[in-house]
This record gives C-alpha cells, sequence and structure tokens, in this order.
C-alpha cells in the first residue's frame, strides 16, 4: 500500500508540485527489504520482479524503467565504474542512486537510501534526468554524471 501524501522530513526536502517519484529497486537490492523500509518512509517502491523476468539485463529494463520516468535505486557498481552500462543508463534518460557499500544486509541497503532521501528528493527536484549520483552507507549523496541543474546557475 502506498502513501499519497510526500512524508515531511526535517526541513531539507524540496517541495514538488506533483506526485512523489517512483523508486524503482533493481534486483540487486534484494526483493522486499528496501522497498518495504521505503514505502514505511512514505514513497513509491516497485520491485524489479514485479515488472521484469528475474534474468531481465540491464540493457532490458532500463529504457522501460526510463519511459515510465521512475527513479532507479541500485548497488550495480558496473553503472557508475564502466562507460557502457553509464552510457546505457544516460540513454534511458533515468534518475540513478548507487549504493556505494553493497556488503550490507537488506535493512542496512535501505536505511542508507532513507537517510539519503531527503538529498535525493531535492536532487530529482533540483536537476535534470538523466544523472547518476552515489548514496553513502552514512546517507550522503554525491552527484556523479549528467543532473544539470534545473533553473539555471546557483549562487
Amino acid at each position: 500500500m502506498y502513501l499519497r501524501s510526500r512524508p515531511r522530513f526535517d526541513g531539507n526536502s524540496v517541495p514538488r508540485p506533483h506526485d512523489p517519484d517512483v523508486f524503482f529497486i533493481d534486483r540487486c537490492l534484494g526483493s522486499r527489504d528496501v522497498a518495504d523500509v521505503l514505502r514505511r518512509a512514505g514513497v513509491r517502491a516497485e520491485i524489479h520482479d514485479d515488472h521484469f523476468p528475474t534474468r531481465a539485463t540491464d540493457v532490458d529494463w532500463l529504457p522501460e524503467v526510463g519511459r515510465r520516468g521512475w527513479v532507479v535505486l541500485t548497488k550495480d557498481q558496473g553503472i557508475a565504474r564502466h562507460r557502457l552500462e553509464t552510457e546505457a543508463l544516460m540513454r534511458a534518460g533515468v534518475a540513478a542512486f548507487v549504493l556505494t557499500s553493497g556488503s550490507q544486509t537488506g535493512g542496512e541497503m535501505a536505511e542508507s537510501f532513507v537517510r539519503a532521501l531527503p538529498k535525493m528528493l531535492r536532487l530529482l527536484a533540483t536537476r535534470r534526468k538523466p544523472f547518476l549520483a552515489t548514496v553513502s552507507r552514512g546517507g550522503q549523496v554525491a552527484m556523479k554524471v549528467g543532473g544539470e541543474r534545473l533553473g539555471g546557475i546557483r549562487r
């Protein structure tokens, strides 16, 4: 069950005039833990296996996720490190957040994303897709590729 209203954060979130973003949970993050915790935090989360075959490759699902306007959450370091995978992500037009510490339990990964959620939402509100950003264990977010600033230069 999805919460219909945007969750309230600590004042660091940016108000959005439209529905909350849908976060797509890549298969490498597991089947339920991350999605369940994000849903309890008030965001919409969709799980890879609910929409695509288990063995679907990135090039199979990325274009469809991009067409749907969903935001990718993954711990697949290849997307951030390999030029061809980064290019596929950019061609698909998605915003993606890559967890940099993949050696965590499902619950720990979920908590890392929840800690980063205000910063992620701020990037989604202020940056143009496509982009690739990283999320640390502690919830720090860093832009890596793309993400041209919306609304001009920040002063």
